[in-house]
């Protein structure tokens, strides 16, 4: 495993008047997936979370950060052996970046019991939002049920009458499906749990087809839903079932690998490239000139990320676990401008946020999901009921 460190502070002008800027040097832990298919998802939540440091010219709400990045390799042991150590030995205040619910289990309970802040970009298992929420986990991006609730509410809207479900079998590939037949009306046809890092999927190709559904809901992020729809669309199925996803499936490097097939597809998602926004402009903006490269949605979960870390850190003067109740509040309030719009916390400290359907649709030789109207509007997830926070 490598180890970036990552010091913030490059660039940084020797005198500086704001006051924040005084307080001591605050260190992040960003434990997250750098290698192997999913690898893009870890690299542009860390990209979208450096860019928002960037920004401010090493720092984050005026305060100085240091950055350590090391990839989990998708593995819970290597995420268990790098926040012990980010916790004991380098004394991290705010552990963040995590990507996979196969992880997320595993790191935040270290974190908390330590007494540290929990914000995550993305992973958000529903065992965290409910009865056993906690006042220092904070979600940014979703509650993993959420995002999959919208395709199931888009896929109604639609009139499907029946669905073939599949997702890998961990807790986010059960949230996902648990959260479409939430909001899905129609019958399910077809449940189907895949190996998590599968590469062929011709078995559970061939159930679709005999189960002849009306459409297909599949959750299979980074390399899995490359695979999935290269093959979906080599065993002419495109033409026969049409696919409604969540944002995962149709991610734009997923639409790059896979190509025209996937032009028509409809999905569902908090954020997309045209979201007309002056937050998210910027955003876009500076990170394809930062790193010559269209944004996924994973970097947009990064950079908000980093945006509200700021936003605490300028309200308390960079003070973390030197002030646990002043961050806790200044996190809660979400006093940040979103690439998404409108954003809040629930109870549970998990999103309340619009949902927005989307379809693929070949621009200018791309491919691109654009939004055609909101499915949803301040969704909040199913579990915030069962959380004592207020």
């Amino acid at each position: 495993m490598k180890l970036m460190k990552i010091n913030a502070l490059a660039g940084l002008l020797l005198t500086v008047t704001c006051a924040a800027a005084l307080a001591e040097e605050v260190k992040i832990g960003m434990i997250t997936t750098l290698s192997g298919p999913a690898g893009y998802l870890g690299q542009d939540v860390r990209d979208g979370f450096m860019l928002a440091i960037a920004e401010e010219g090493g720092m984050l709400g005026g305060v100085k950060v240091e950055v350590l990045v090391e990839d989990d390799g998708l593995k819970p042991e290597n995420g268990r052996a790098i926040a012990e150590r980010f916790l004991e030995r380098d004394e991290v205040e705010i552990m963040t970046g995590v990507i996979f619910s196969n992880i997320s289990p595993v790191v935040a309970p270290l974190t908390l019991r330590a007494g540290r802040f929990y914000i995550t970009p993305n992973s958000a298992p529903s065992q965290f939002a409910g009865k056993n929420c906690h006042e220092n986990y904070f979600a940014v991006a979703w509650q993993n049920d959420s995002l999959h609730e919208s395709a199931g509410l888009n896929a109604s809207a639609q009139g499907y009458g029946n669905a073939f479900v599949l997702a890998p079998n961990y807790q986010a590939g059960k949230d996902a499906i648990a959260g479409f037949k939430r909001y899905f009306e129609g019958e399910i046809v077809g449940e189907v749990y895949t190996q998590l890092g599968q590469t062929d999927y011709a078995a559970e190709i061939a159930r679709i087809r005999a189960a002849d559904p009306e459409m297909v809901f599949q959750f299979l992020p980074g390399g899995m839903g490359i695979n999935f729809a290269k093959q979906y669309d080599q065993a002419g199925m495109n033409e026969e079932v049409p696919m409604v996803l969540a944002a995962p499936s149709s991610d734009i490097n997923i639409l790059r690998a896979v190509g025209e097939s996937m032009v028509g597809v409809s999905s569902s998602s908090h954020w997309n490239h045209d979201l007309d926004n002056d937050a998210n402009r910027a955003f876009l903006a500076g990170f394809e000139a930062e790193y010559g490269r269209s944004p996924t949605v994973y970097a947009s979960q990064g950079y908000d990320t980093a945006k509200l870390i700021a936003s605490a850190l300028m309200k308390t003067g960079g003070k973390v676990t030197a002030d646990m109740d002043g961050f806790r509040a200044a996190l809660k309030a979400a006093d940040f401008d979103s690439v998404r719009g409108a954003f809040a916390f629930n109870t549970n400290n998990h999103p309340i946020q619009n949902w927005y359907a989307r379809v693929v649709v070949e621009r200018d030789g791309e491919f691109v999901n654009e939004t055609t109207g909101v499915i949803a509007e301040n969704h909040a997830d199913a579990y915030a009921t069962e959380c004592a926070l207020n």
